[in-house]
């Protein structure tokens, strides 16, 4: 027991570690972003540094603290069979779930739609989408990787859930424009992209829904995502319904509908997860005892009642002896051959 305490407070502290880091890496990928990109390609440089410092950051953790002789893979990221399908179902999930809170806000007061078709405007939605990609990337790794994973093994998964829930939560609310409806819609998503993680034990499900849920609002229907209302340059969607619908400016991110939703998906992704739960989780059977020799325990329990069993005598059998020829006879008693 004392071993076990031992393990969990180690893990706890490595957690905690990993905690401080992520504000560590933040500040440099902000400043080495700024000194190696233009200001038009700042926020996508920024993302890509900051997603780079937290995976190697927290590999030489995982290599060093525990012996992870795979540590990007133990953080949530293996290229297992099947991977791509899972950040396929995650971002059915994301997308989905945007959808379900954009249909009542446009169908109660609607979104202004502005549109840009210049073949420039394409290309930088490619790069305002990969921008999303990173950001949920960065986002999977510290608050489902490394750190997370020590704090399961210190308090257990719900535990963890909460605490880094609560810690995502207090993180965005020092965005500008953030709420109290803002607050618990971060607390209540922290929650479902933490169950799609313990529910597979890979970040691929909950990254691909982090991505669909923040991507698909801005790039699809141009709405403002934690309060960046600008990173569309294809549509430009202005809501004019109310703001428990719309979230004003700071996005459906800051709305009680995205709260409902987001209540409402965390049974679709355990049903969605049914599988890979049962996959990744389920105990390993193990076989105990000792190997046992059935035929010799069987041989044995026979002789005991019937005693031991003894050869037969072998017996020899003769070969058949040739009949003797008999004599010829006499020529008196030969028939002669008149008669």
């Amino acid at each position: 027991m004392a071993a076990s305490a031992g393990s969990r407070l180690r893990a706890y502290g490595q957690s905690i570690v990993a905690v401080i880091y992520f504000f560590v890496a933040g500040a440099l990928a902000h400043y080495s972003g700024a000194a190696l990109a233009s200001r038009a390609w700042y926020p996508l440089t920024e993302e890509a540094m900051l997603a780079l410092l937290l995976l190697l950051g927290y590999a030489s953790m995982g290599y060093w603290f525990n012996g992870q002789m795979q540590p990007i893979r133990e953080q949530g990221l293996p290229l297992r069979e099947g991977w791509y399908g899972e950040a396929g179902v995650g971002l059915a999930v994301g997308w989905a779930v945007a959808l379900v809170c954009v249909i009542p806000m446009a169908l109660d007061g609607g979104i202004s739609i502005a549109l840009s078709l210049r073949l420039s405007s394409w290309g930088w939605l490619a790069v305002d989408a990969a921008f999303f990609a990173l950001l949920a990337l960065a986002e999977e790794i510290a608050f489902r990787g490394y750190g997370f994973q020590r704090l399961v093994v210190a308090v257990g998964g719900l535990g963890a859930a909460f605490a880094f829930a609560f810690y995502y939560a207090i993180v965005q609310s020092f965005l500008p424009g953030s709420s109290r409806a803002s607050f618990f819609v971060s607390l209540l998503l922290s929650l479902v992209l933490s169950a799609a993680y313990l529910r597979t034990r890979a970040l691929w499900v909950s990254w691909g829904l982090n991505f669909g849920w923040k991507a698909s609002r801005a790039l699809i229907f141009g709405l403002a995502v934690n309060g960046m209302n600008n990173k569309s340059p294809v549509v430009v969607g202005n809501p004019m319904g109310p703001f428990w619908l719309s979230g004003g400016g700071f996005g459906l991110d800051g709305s009680w509908i995205s709260f409902i939703v987001l209540l409402a998906a965390l049974p679709v992704v355990f049903r969605v997860t049914r599988d890979l739960d049962f996959r990744y989780n389920a105990p390993e059977i193990v076989p105990g005892g000792i190997p046992v020799d059935l035929d010799a325990l069987a041989h044995a329990q026979h002789e005991a009642a019937m005693g031991p069993a003894s050869a037969p005598p072998l017996v020899q059998i003769a070969p058949a002896s040739t009949p003797a020829t008999p004599p010829n006879p006499a020529p008196e008693d030969r028939p002669s051959d008149s008669q």
